[in-house]
């Protein structure tokens, strides 16, 4: 059996997800493969070449978490509780070819495939076959809830979905996926390390903050439904990065409903979508300050090759950006390349599959 899941670009509403407000992803074609066997005996090994490493571990009945985020075992705690059985082991190889700690979601799309690789090999299975959405929601419930992680739904289920995955998560999880064609982009590794940990207590916990401030004050205030053009009235309760980055959320929230309806509508703008990228962009940098120099010259540079919009990708603080090139990627991937990262030629990508 060989499953194999792609990693993920986010399109639209970066850092939004852990505020309630929706987000759009992409899956990308570059994907994790997990291929393997049952064993005659008990024991999982899972063998993981590309970055030199193994695990192996006993199925016993009470799978016990031996590390931080433990997920092969979580995985199968999981599906366990959701009408899963396992009578043997297995022998499973792991490889793929999505940056890693790049903002693209390899972790998450490597426990996507080792979750629907699990589906299709149990001894015991629900009486339905997993749907991708029940393989997204599984791979929620191994590596967030599970272990009381502070990450979103977005990874998981935009790479078990595919395509163009429009995701909200309040009150209860809905995400659709639109076929939509959108041409080449180019992903760019700055190959800068992230520090998620940094921005996420600026953005996340600085607009919580804001939010919490505002709606003590205000108590029509909420950040689904207030109109951008009134945020003004609260210059004067905000210091001036405060005022900023409730514009930026804003603004980003608006962004992506257009761009939702764009999608949904199957008619496709391609300089449209260019240009809500780099507003996007503009909002990260500006108003989040998620993005690095070096990510903001490549950019710079792969929007003066030709690309139609570009933004940083993923929680920010180094990792990749990615530029929406449909007519000559190769200039731009060049123009990437010259600025210090890597590029990868991509196109939109469908989700978790059986090979």
């Amino acid at each position: 059996m060989k499953i194999s899941t792609p990693g993920r670009i986010c399109l639209f509403g970066e850092h939004q997800d852990y505020l309630g407000l929706p987000v759009i992803a992409a899956a990308i074609s570059r994907r994790i493969n997990v291929s393997g066997e049952k064993r005659t005996d008990n024991t999982i090994h899972i063998h993981m070449p590309d970055i030199q490493s193994e695990e192996i571990f006993l199925l016993e009945p009470d799978l016990r978490y031996t590390r931080e985020r433990d997920y092969f075992k979580s995985a199968i705690n999981v599906l366990r509780r959701h009408g899963y059985g396992f009578e043997s082991g297995f022998e499973v190889h792991v490889n793929g070819n999505i940056p890693i700690n790049s903002g693209t979601s390899s972790s998450s799309a490597l426990l996507v495939t080792w979750i629907h690789f699990l589906t299709r090999m149990a001894d015991v299975k629900p009486v339905e076959e997993a749907t991708r959405f029940d393989i997204g929601k599984y791979a929620v419930e191994a590596e967030v809830l599970e272990f009381g992680e502070p990450g979103g739904m977005m990874d998981q289920y935009s790479t078990a979905l595919g395509n163009i995955m429009y995701l909200e998560t309040v009150p209860e999880p809905m995400a659709l996926s639109y076929p939509v064609k959108l041409g080449t982009f180019v992903l760019g590794d700055s190959l800068e390390p992230k520090d998620t940990l940094g921005i996420l207590k600026h953005v996340k916990f600085g607009m919580l903050d804001i939010i919490q401030q505002l709606s003590e004050s205000d108590a029509a205030f909420d950040l689904h439904t207030y109109p951008a053009e009134e945020a003004g009235r609260f210059r004067s309760q905000l210091s001036e990065e405060q005022f900023r980055l409730l514009e930026g959320n804003l603004s980003d929230r608006d962004i992506l409903r257009e761009a939702r309806a764009m999608f949904a509508a199957g008619s496709i703008d391609q300089k449209r979508v260019g240009e809500l990228l780099n507003l996007h962009q503009n909002s990260l940098r500006d108003a989040k300050k998620v993005s690095t120099p070096k990510i903001n010259r490549m950019v710079e540079a792969s929007l003066k090759a030709g690309a139609l919009g570009a933004k940083i990708n993923g929680s920010g603080g180094g990792g990749c950006m990615f530029a929406y090139a449909p007519n000559d990627p190769e200039a731009v991937a060049e123009a990437i390349e010259r600025e210090g990262g890597k590029p990868y030629i991509i196109e939109v990508d469908e989700g978790t599959r059986v090979e």
